[in-house]
């Protein structure tokens, strides 16, 4: 089956684009806005509208197949690639990728997938932005499934010798600045793992001795056994903290094993996940913070799981935190990863190291991508993944959960 042509549209997301520097730096929030200057290149305004490209695949029997191109919230933070948005980057695949695809027989997605991303720009001499090698893999995968007429997932075990699952993945489900309203949504629609909690300012929102997240940690142990809906129901607890607890104590390993103590006995009975403990504000050093912190809870016996998150966003980067320890969780930031090959290659090498995979993104995507997210999830098996877009938990734990549903389903109709 070949590639007769490749359209693009511009799109919205399920979120925005944030300017996390402004926000650390006390941006005020406005309603659905802040007040403030922007600080990251790029930015116009502290938050901005989210933005996408879809791009369609059209195939010589007329179907098209696509995905679409989105980048993270918090766009060009933590070593991330710059704001992504769609009138500059419509013009590059336009004149760059289409190219390269128009004509190709659709035999392989890994090979064409690792094809696109490496794909060096020749007008900047380095290789495209991660949003796009996310979305157009995304399309090529489709497109390869279409061309097949297997499902997205079977196309992936069948190439990288995997099984798909035959049981439900855990769906993470995040409450965005609605942590109390949202939570209820959570437990009532059985959410695996809970609330993300978007804890990224330590005066307003963890407490300058960390007291308010301490207060809230209580509150969602109390809030699980108030609504669960069943007896067997006990998510886990997983919380984002923005670095937010290293800024609240200035960076001592001693005091911040201490509060994890605090916190592991106001979750308890309930697992904790602690995401971003600290930010060291580049790689390596986050490496070593992690690694030692992680190192520090293990040796406490602590039961609370450190997931690394910021400066952890590359292959490498995730392949260099797994070798070291440094986390026993890491998010695989599916936009920030690039192609999508990448995303499957992540997951693997996390399981072949024995640390968590968590399977992530970002609440600025858009409901094609989480779908396609769903089918690499269920041919690699994460520990979890993330119910996305948007903050809302309905839309995204929707999109995500009744794909993977889909995916069971017909299996099963397969199967019999």
């Amino acid at each position: 089956m070949k590639i007769i042509d490749v359209v693009c549209s511009k799109g919205r997301t399920g979120f925005f684009f944030d300017d996390q520097r402004a926000i650390k730096k006390n941006a005020v929030p406005d309603g659905a806005t802040y007040k403030g200057e922007p600080v990251t290149e790029g930015f116009s305004a502290v938050r901005q509208a989210g933005e996408s490209i879809s791009v369609m695949i059209i195939l010589e029997d007329g179907q098209v197949a696509h995905g679409d191109c989105a980048a993270v919230q918090y766009s060009g933070a933590g070593g991330r690639d710059p704001l992504f948005l769609a009138q500059d980057f419509i013009p590059v695949i336009q004149k760059h990728i289409v190219p390269v695809l128009k004509g190709r027989e659709l035999q392989s997605f890994k090979a064409l997938a690792e094809e696109i991303d490496a794909f060096i720009n020749p007008d900047t001499g380095k290789r495209i932005h991660t949003a796009l090698r996310y979305g157009i893999t995304q399309a090529i995968l489709d497109a390869v499934a279409k061309s097949k007429k297997m499902l997205m997932a079977e196309v992936i075990a069948e190439e990288y010798g995997t099984t798909v699952s035959d049981r439900e993945i855990p769906i993470f489900t995040q409450s965005g600045d609605e942590r109390h309203t949202n939570v209820d949504k959570m437990i009532i629609k059985r959410a695996d793992v809970l609330p993300h909690g978007l804890i990224n300012n330590v005066k307003t929102k963890l407490g300058e001795k960390g007291e308010l997240l301490l207060q809230y940690v209580e509150w969602l142990r109390e809030r699980v056994e108030a609504l669960k809906p069943d007896e067997g129901y006990q998510p886990v607890l997983h919380i984002d903290v923005y670095g937010t607890i290293g800024l609240a104590f200035s960076n001592d390993y001693h005091r911040m094993i201490e509060y994890f103590r605090q916190l592991e006995k106001a979750a308890h009975p309930l697992q904790l996940r602690i995401e971003g403990p600290i930010d060291m504000e580049e790689r390596e050093g986050q490496m070593f913070a992690l690694k030692e912190l992680t190192h520090r809870v293990d040796e406490n016996n602590i039961n609370i799981q450190i997931v690394a998150d910021e400066w952890c966003n590359t292959l490498e980067d995730i392949k260099y935190f797994a070798d070291n320890r440094a986390g026993h969780m890491i998010q695989i930031k599916t936009p920030d990863l690039g192609g999508i090959n990448n995303i499957i290659e992540a997951v693997l090498y996390c399981k072949e190291r024995g640390i968590g995979a968590y399977q992530g993104g970002t609440c600025n995507e858009t409901d094609r991508s989480a779908q396609i997210c769903v089918h690499i999830a269920m041919a690699t098996q994460p520990d979890q993944m993330l119910a996305k877009p948007g903050m809302g938990v309905d839309e995204g734990f929707m999109i995500v959960y009744n794909e993977m549903q889909r995916i069971l389903a017909l299996r099963r109709a397969r199967n019999n």
